[in-house]
């Protein structure tokens, strides 16, 4: 029986992928972001050209064999600087849709499942979230404690540790509508009534029986997810509030540039396109995962 089970859901994913590379926008994303974060991850094996050494002789240098992407306005190598930055954004990316995935699963699941007064709190304070403006209190959050935090954990990880959390914090409302959507409509179906009836605590009931059948609904809001916190990562970089000006990501790069749009346009025309590239990519293959993993497909 267990052996019948683990074959149908086998060949429930095996569907899905193939659905899914039928959708050739989604294919090219998933190509695209594959190959971005491979280059972020190895290319500085090869690339050995240091992002941070200073050379006022190549000061806003176009870009040539020696600088594939330019240089900046002090000299530094801008294909060093976007390498060294898409792992800054693309890990805060991930991480910011972790914190948001595990926040809004949890609550979206105690909700659905417990209903009645619990269900009530929870989707108030949902809906509180839901009309924060976010970009004017993330920007609020940061000013007021990125101070602190630097002098507690240090600059880098006090400020990484911070954006995460506020991105992550701040965007877990859609997933946990959700999820509280689908586990209001799985918990009167009969395997959980089935599953009742054997003694199954609720524990049990939300990780082992409905949790499972919400996966596919989970994973397309964290794919989603990773987008948002790029753009809203390289928009506090670019608003000044983001890294400190030593640590390069692609907002940061974008700030540094804005006075030399006219003069050295490179030196915003690559790390934008970056941005543009990743989050693009990324959308197509949440949109592909949302077609391939649709039940009614």
């Amino acid at each position: 029986m267990r052996g019948k089970k683990v074959q149908s859901e086998s060949n429930l994913w095996l569907d899905s992928w193939r659905r899914f590379k039928r959708d050739r926008p989604a294919v090219l994303g998933l190509i695209v972001i594959l190959i971005i974060t491979l280059t972020v991850i190895f290319a500085p094996i090869i690339y050995t050209t240091s992002a941070d050494k200073i050379d006022f002789i190549s000061s806003s240098a176009p870009p040539s064999w020696q600088h594939p992407f330019g240089t900046n306005d002090l000299g530094q190598d801008q294909f060093a600087r976007v390498l060294q930055g898409g792992r800054v954004s693309l890990t805060v990316g991930i991480a910011s849709m972790l914190v948001a995935i595990l926040l809004g699963t949890l609550i979206g699941a105690i909700a659905g499942f417990y209903g009645g007064i619990i269900d009530g709190v929870l989707m108030r304070i949902t809906d509180l979230f839901l009309a924060l403006p976010q970009l004017p209190l993330l920007l609020l959050i940061v000013y007021l404690f990125r101070d602190s935090i630097k002098k507690i954990v240090g600059a880098e990880l006090g400020v990484f540790m911070l954006i995460i959390l506020l991105i992550g914090g701040l965007n877990w409302m859609s997933v946990a509508r959700l999820v509280r959507a689908n586990f209001l409509k799985l918990r009167e179906m009969e395997f959980v009534s089935a599953a009742k009836a054997i003694g199954a605590k609720p524990n049990r009931l939300i990780w082992i029986h409905l949790l499972p059948n919400v996966l596919s609904v989970i994973i397309v809001a964290a794919t989603l997810s990773v987008g948002n916190a790029i753009i809203t990562e390289s928009t506090l970089s670019f608003l000044g509030l983001g890294f400190p000006p030593d640590v390069p990501t692609w907002g940061r790069m974008l700030f540094e540039a804005k006075d030399y749009l006219t003069s050295a346009p490179h030196m915003a025309i690559f790390p934008g396109l970056a941005i543009f590239l990743t989050v693009l990519s990324i959308n197509y293959i949440g949109d592909g995962l949302r077609d391939a993993l649709d039940p009614k497909s």
